[in-house]
């Protein structure tokens, strides 16, 4: 084998040393015809110069100036040394282009020997590399022994040591399942009683009344002021007018009637909100008093409540009433115990009774509606809700209603909003509550004078 690779070797040098002979005769010749291109230089410029002036000379008989370079007789050989030169410069140039055409084909069997010799070069290079890896490498010869008998057994293969392992776990679970089995019947488990349903608090209890039947009065005419139509009390119940001296109510409370249940218990705790209807107008000479005479001014009282599953957040009034000192013989404004301002004006009061000026019907006062103001505090809804928020990260069970009292001048603002009553523990809240009311717009409106209510709002944390 190494006799082999060195005749190969041998072989290849060999005739890489015959393509490299033959490559350097191919750039001798190549040299040799360079230099006599070389040598050619001075005289091909001459004769390329000889060629030009012939064909310009040429150029010039044709077109009948030869006399300028020949002269007026121009002798007779003129024509016999322009063909001469013209021979000289074409004999030249057919000798230079034989030269080049010779160093062509020169040029190119030298190119095809270099590729020739690279191969060869390769060749000898990949020998040399195999004969050097082949010198590298060893022979490990060891002794043959025979392979030692194992068992075939193939891993589906089922052994008597596996089928006894299954067969001890299997009876281990039998035994606790049976064990089981015989103990968990004869555990009393004792019956689970639900706890008692706590009853619902007294501000989560929706307030549902039922409206008293009036008793029947007089047809009046109504004054042109009062069609404006006004949003009537939904839950809140108005309480009658008081009966004048020897006239009844026309109903009389039956043998055997028991007190109130459910949520008509709350009633007496309404029994201190008077209802008033409001009045069109203030009049020119109006005046604020605390006296009991009828009141001029606008006043609305707003209710609101909410029961459980409501969607949680600042739940605002949704239903009013107006008030007002029109009612049955000048009665006091007072809602829970807290004395409303009164006006007095020269506009007739309505109602039934006497009003300041006298008068009687159902005069209503030009003013703001319910909705007006609920749209307002609607807009603002997400600003108290902020303020709520804010204060349940410091407590989170609060919860209660807060009673605001707030004037609305015709031009929108508010001129006086305070806290009247509140059932939480949260100045900070309550505060913060009157301020942004009392920067809140209702809209100029024309015709109408300083509008007085009651605003409860519920704040409850969301569910």
């Amino acid at each position: 084998m190494d006799a082999e690779s060195g005749l190969d070797q041998q072989a290849l040098r060999a005739q890489l040393a015959e393509a490299q002979e033959r490559l350097d005769a191919l750039v001798r010749d190549l040299r040799e015809i360079d230099g006599e291109l070389d040598a050619l230089s001075t005289e091909r410029r001459q004769h390329q110069l000889l060629g030009e002036a012939c064909g310009a000379l040429e150029q010039l008989a044709e077109l009948g100036g030869a006399a300028l370079f020949w002269g007026e007789s121009p002798a007779a050989g003129s024509g016999h040394q322009l063909l001469r030169a013209r021979s000289l410069a074409d004999g030249f140039a057919k000798r230079i282009d034989e030269i080049e055409e010779r160093r062509h084909e020169v040029l190119e069997q030298v190119l095809l020997e270099q590729g020739d010799t690279e191969w060869l070069e390769g060749d000898v290079l990949e020998a040399e590399d195999e004969e050097r890896r082949r010198e590298q490498e060893w022979i490990v010869e060891r002794e043959i022994s025979e392979l030692p008998i194992r068992a075939l057994v193939m891993p589906w293969s089922r052994r008597g040591e596996e089928d006894y392992r299954f067969r001890k776990n299997l009876l281990s679970a039998f035994a606790i399942t049976l064990l089981f089995a015989l103990v968990i019947p004869h555990i009393e488990i004792p019956i689970f009683e639900p706890d008692a349903v706590p009853a619902l608090p007294d501000r989560v209890v929706k307030l549902l009344t039922q409206a008293r039947p009036l008793p029947p009065r007089a047809p009046e005419p109504k004054p042109e002021l009062a069609e404006q139509k006004q949003k009537p009390a939904e839950e809140l119940v108005p309480e009658p007018a008081k009966p004048k001296e020897g006239q009844g109510t026309g109903k009389t409370e039956g043998p055997g009637v028991g007190p109130a249940k459910g949520l008509l218990a709350f009633r007496e705790q309404l029994a201190g909100i008077q209802v008033n209807q409001q009045l069109a107008r203030l009049g020119a000479d109006a005046h604020v008093t605390n006296a009991g005479a009828s009141s001029g001014m606008v006043q609305r009282s707003m209710v609101t409540t909410s029961a459980p599953g409501s969607s949680g957040g600042i739940n605002l009034a949704a239903l009013s009433r107006g008030v007002n000192g029109g009612g049955s013989g000048g009665g006091a404004g007072a809602i829970s115990g807290v004395q409303i301002a009164r006006a007095t004006s020269n506009i007739a009061g309505g109602g039934g009774g006497a009003g300041a000026k006298g008068g009687t019907g159902n005069g209503v006062m030009a003013g703001r509606s319910d909705e007006e103001i609920q749209i307002v505090f609607d807009r603002h809804k997400a600003e108290l809700y902020r303020l709520y928020n804010r204060e349940l990260r410091n407590d989170p069970t609060l919860r209660g209603q807060m009673i605001l009292r707030l004037t609305i001048l015709p031009d929108g603002s508010v001129s006086l909003c305070e806290l009247r009553g509140s059932d939480m523990n949260a100045p900070q809240l309550a505060a913060q509550g009157v301020g942004r009311v009392r920067g809140f717009d209702f809209d100029a409106k024309e015709g109408i004078g300083p509008v007085t209510i009651l605003y409860p709002i519920d704040f409850l944390p969301a569910a």
